[in-house]
């Protein structure tokens, strides 16, 4: 997903809680997810309704899909300014955000400064 020339974000995925997402999904959802991180990584100013803060978190975000009438998101945050790190993903199926899920990806982000501590030294 990186080294594309143009792009204004680099994206990656730590762990495997994204691809064990991921690889679970029709091909139809697939694409769609692959077009959203395009679009997050291409796009200077991503429209909220791709991409949004989510709210009660330190720097956690959602990238916003759907597919016919099911909706899925996938938790990331950002480390040194434009790299995206993609974490965790789910689908939908109701208003609110389970908190397991946001609890999920918190827990996802702070293994990863954790991780990437230990390999600094």
């Amino acid at each position: 997903m990186d080294d594309f020339k143009g792009q204004i974000r680099s994206l990656k995925v730590y762990g495997t809680d994204f691809w064990e997402f991921y690889n679970k999904q029709t091909i139809k959802v697939q694409d769609r997810i692959f077009w959203a991180i395009r679009v997050i990584r291409d796009i200077p100013h991503v429209p909220e309704k791709y991409f949004k803060h989510v709210e009660g978190t330190d720097g956690i975000y959602e990238i916003r899909i759907s597919s016919g009438s099911n909706i899925f998101r996938i938790f990331c945050f950002f480390d040194e300014g434009e790299l995206v790190i993609l974490l965790n993903g789910f689908q939908k199926k109701s208003q609110k955000t389970p908190v397991e899920e946001i609890e999920r990806a918190k827990k996802l982000k702070k293994q990863y400064y954790e991780d990437k501590e230990k390999s600094a030294n």
